[in-house]
């Protein structure tokens, strides 16, 4: 599998898809492309952001505390490890 260290296109279903850089969770990957998206704690506590991930694969810079169905990610504590698709609703 491939090192957060690379950068990975996200395809943001009804948006646009975007090149995520390495260094950024998914949700600063969002917002730097003016993109809106629920959030509050930026922390994966409060689950806001809760998105669908569609397609390709995540991991998380913490475990996140809120609860998630397997079909969802908490962009504010995740970088993809592969090309992605979600669904921010």
């Amino acid at each position: 599998m491939s090192k957060s260290s690379d950068s990975f296109m996200v395809t943001i279903k009804d948006h646009k898809t975007v090149k995520h850089p390495p260094q950024n969770t998914l949700l600063e990957t969002i917002e730097q492309h003016q993109i809106e998206i629920q959030y509050h704690c930026r922390e994966g506590y409060c689950g806001a952001c809760r998105t669908k991930l569609t397609k390709g694969q995540v991991e998380y810079k913490t475990d996140p505390l809120a609860f998630i169905d397997d079909d969802e990610i908490l962009p504010c504590c995740c970088f993809p490890i592969s090309d992605i698709q979600i669904d921010i609703g």
